[in-house]
């Protein structure tokens, strides 16, 4: 049984599907993005490439945009119950091989691939009383007609005390390990948002996975959504996952990225090697062609891209870009490949906040060196406020700062040193509406 801490010692960089394609990515389209993230972005330690939900369903995206999901959709599975790709969206799956091509191709360009699931086991497989692999039990046995999801009609849950229940999720995950899956989003099981008095309902399943996941002997990420995740179960996150979300989905929308601020806040103890709080995708260049046959370009602004970056960046959370790849402009591009906020996000660590109020925001991590023979500090400046103003922060405030040092500073966005700062002096930066400024002190 490995530590599951080892799959994710950095916080997961990648792409999904979701945000551009919604329900209907194919094959072609999956591999078009895994040739530009292995032509342009992984050297820079973007590596994940993820397909999102419904890969299963033959029927996805056809009652778009009226009904997201398939009413009463009709899965590609296996004999043991089990999920299958569609194989007319995805032709390598054809005759039981699943998603071992794609990962492959993926693996051999130097990447990662993941998968999305909902949790639990098919309807139509409880329905049909079909098996589940290595036991004499049927799928009805161990389904709990009603543990199910708000948004989504494919699955039931799985109750834990049933003979089966852990032996179906151990033969799910041996599967994936065949295919050669890297990566598991899991989704209504970090916040079963149905129930609204439970919450972390599906807590049991979350153990069932991390033990298949423990016992299918390939390392495997493992991500939980969606969120807002429930902080009174942190320990319980942080003990069998990798990734879970703090929100629930989020989009390209101001308010939305004000409000992940607070978020941020809230999880800001609970960040660290194989543990990342999840700020969800990010939603940039162009979005939803999927909902609609046509893309749309992303509502938020330059500035305003900058700071969700930026935010996600210092508070270290995974990085998986949602948008369709090989359509990224040249500024996106340039956003997406700045190696030294790069390096913040992989290698600083205990992300704070420093200060805030309706106007502004401060947030600092440390770097590398240690402070008897001093270190280097990341220090995120945030105008969170309507219009353009001064975000002023004294360094003594900032936690492990030396009031009798002098730090060099270096504005990690513009690439450029700026004057040195003694410990106890006031930084102040003025900073355009939603805007940041992000440096490095060392």
């Amino acid at each position: 049984m490995y530590d599951k801490n080892q799959a994710a010692l950095t916080p997961p960089m990648g792409w999904n599907s979701y945000d551009y394609y919604n329900t209907t990515v194919n094959e072609e389209q999956v591999k078009a993005n895994a040739d530009f993230m292995a032509e342009k972005l992984r050297k820079f330690g973007w590596e994940y490439i993820v397909v999102d939900i419904q890969w299963s369903d033959p029927d996805a995206g056809s009652t778009c945009p009226e009904i997201q999901y398939t009413p009463f959709a009709r899965l590609c599975v296996d004999e043991y119950s089990r999920q299958i790709p569609d194989p007319v969206r995805f032709p390598s799956s054809a005759g039981g091989k699943g998603f071992e091509s794609l990962a492959s191709y993926c693996h051999q360009k130097g990447l990662k691939f993941g998968i999305h699931i909902m949790r639990g086991i098919p309807k139509q497989c409880c329905h049909l009383h079909s098996k589940i692999y290595g036991t004499d039990v049927t799928a009805d046995k161990i389904a709990n007609p009603f543990s199910v999801c708000k948004w989504n009609g494919d699955m039931y849950g799985v109750d834990y005390t049933k003979k089966g229940a852990q032996e179906y999720y151990n033969s799910v995950f041996q599967l994936y390990a065949q295919w050669g899956v890297d990566f598991v989003k899991v989704d209504d099981i970090c916040n079963t948002n149905l129930y609204e008095k439970n919450p972390y309902s599906a807590e049991k399943e979350i153990e069932m996975i991390a033990k298949a996941i423990s016992l299918c002997g390939r390392k495997m990420v493992l991500s939980l959504s969606p969120g807002p995740a429930v902080i009174e179960k942190a320990w319980h996150l942080e003990k069998y996952a990798n990734m879970w979300r703090i929100t629930d989905d989020f989009w390209d929308n101001w308010k939305l990225l004000k409000n992940m601020f607070n978020r941020c806040e809230v999880w800001q103890k609970h960040v660290g090697a194989g543990c990342w709080p999840d700020c969800d995708m990010i939603p940039l260049n162009k979005l939803a062609y999927g909902w609609s046959g046509k893309p749309r370009l992303t509502e938020f602004t330059r500035t305003e891209e900058k700071t969700m970056f930026t935010l996600w960046s210092i508070f270290r959370s995974p990085l998986m870009l949602g948008t369709d790849l090989p359509q990224l402009d040249e500024e996106s591009l340039a956003l997406i490949t700045n190696e030294e906020v790069l390096a913040l996000n992989s290698h600083s660590r205990n992300p704070f906040l420093v200060s805030s109020d309706e106007n502004q925001v401060v947030w600092a991590s440390y770097g590398e060196g240690c402070p008897a023979k001093g270190m280097n500090f990341y220090v995120a400046l945030f105008n969170i406020s309507d219009e353009k103003r001064d975000v002023t922060v004294r360094l003594s405030e900032i936690q492990g700062i030396s009031e009798s040092a002098v730090y060099k500073v270096r504005d990690l966005w513009q690439k450029k040193d700026l004057f040195p700062l003694s410990g106890n002096a006031e930084l102040s930066e003025t900073i355009e509406a939603h805007g940041c400024v992000l440096l490095k002190l060392s």
